[in-house]
């Protein structure tokens, strides 16, 4: 039972969320069309730069929450967002956006890569403190993933994305302020969610697991349906492989790499090797069947569902 006191946090988040997402969506079109028109791969912007597009909002969450000394927001939310986006975002894209080839090495390479990631992430926060080295390491492991995704990903079937009719210092003005109204957003949602947390006598780690990731995970479900519907099915199926690593790695690491913080170490970890699994899963379905329909993304809904079971028992 939510208490009366926490309406009010309730409502300000809906609303800082709201804003998120459409910050998010804003910088994620201008930020697009900075590259349309290049011979770049769909599925390479879609791993590197339209993930960390549709990733600022847990990017932006990360660096409030460790700078306001709530490290348990930052890495519930980003490990959180990292299950969400590989099993129920990823799961849900058939039903809503139409099947998609799963190229096996580019799906087992990214699942591998997000579970090394967590792997070191798990050993960082079992210690329940992330500090600028641990978080270092993480923004690192970044930079060298999506490099290794950039070489080994394999050639693209779909062409090269269409020019942008706009100019691109509009599309860079556009972007900034895009940025702009979605730090701000990002304010007053970890400001929700500490005092919710409070108010209700929940673990800030598991409600931002739990919820802010839901939350947090809808730009990737917004554009990547939006792409599937225009056939860009690379462009979707790369962002929704990427983001999970973004979260996996810069989203944890940035905020801690300017404002080392405490985590709780014990549910962290717990968080980390579940997410953990569910990506091992994930790999192993999507590799199998070389392609992503309904039926696989049943299954993957069905993990998503496990990581609740896991967690909350």
């Amino acid at each position: 039972m939510i208490p009366s006191s926490a309406v009010p946090w309730l409502a300000i988040l809906l609303v800082s969320l709201g804003g998120m997402i459409a910050a998010s969506r804003m910088a994620v079109e201008h930020a697009q069309a900075l590259v349309f028109g290049t011979r770049m791969p769909p599925f390479l912007v879609g791993v590197t730069l339209l993930a960390v597009g549709t990733d600022l909002p847990e990017i932006a969450n990360s660096i409030m929450a460790s700078l306001a000394g709530h490290g348990d927001v930052n890495v519930g939310d980003s490990i959180g967002s990292t299950a969400t986006q590989a099993t129920l975002v990823l799961g849900l894209l058939p039903w809503l956006g139409g099947a998609m080839d799963a190229t096996r090495k580019r799906v087992l390479l990214s699942c591998a890569l997000c579970v090394i990631a967590l792997a070191a992430g798990g050993w960082f926060v079992a210690d329940g403190y992330l500090s600028r080295t641990d978080a270092t390491f993480l923004v690192a492991a970044w930079v060298l993933g999506s490099t290794i995704m950039w070489i080994w990903s394999g050639p693209s079937a779909e062409p090269a994305l269409p020019v942008s009719p706009l100019r691109p210092a509009r599309h860079a003005v556009m972007l900034v302020l895009a940025l702009s109204g979605l730090a701000a957003a990002a304010v007053f949602s970890v400001m929700a969610f500490v005092r919710i947390a409070d108010l209700v006598g929940v673990p800030e780690y598991l409600l931002t697991f739990f919820v802010s990731s839901i939350g947090t995970s809808l730009p990737e479900l917004l554009v990547d349906v939006g792409a599937l519907r225009r056939g860009l099915k690379d462009l979707a199926l790369g962002d929704v492989l990427g983001s999970s690593f973004v979260d996996a790695t810069l989203s944890i690491g940035i905020g801690p790499l300017l404002a080392p913080t405490p985590v709780d170490g014990s549910l962290a970890l717990r968080g980390a090797l579940t997410t953990m699994g569910a990506l091992a899963l994930v790999g192993l379905v999507l590799g199998l069947r070389r392609k992503h329909d309904r039926v696989s993304g049943s299954l993957l809904i069905g993990v998503y569902a496990g990581v609740y079971l896991v967690l909350l028992r």
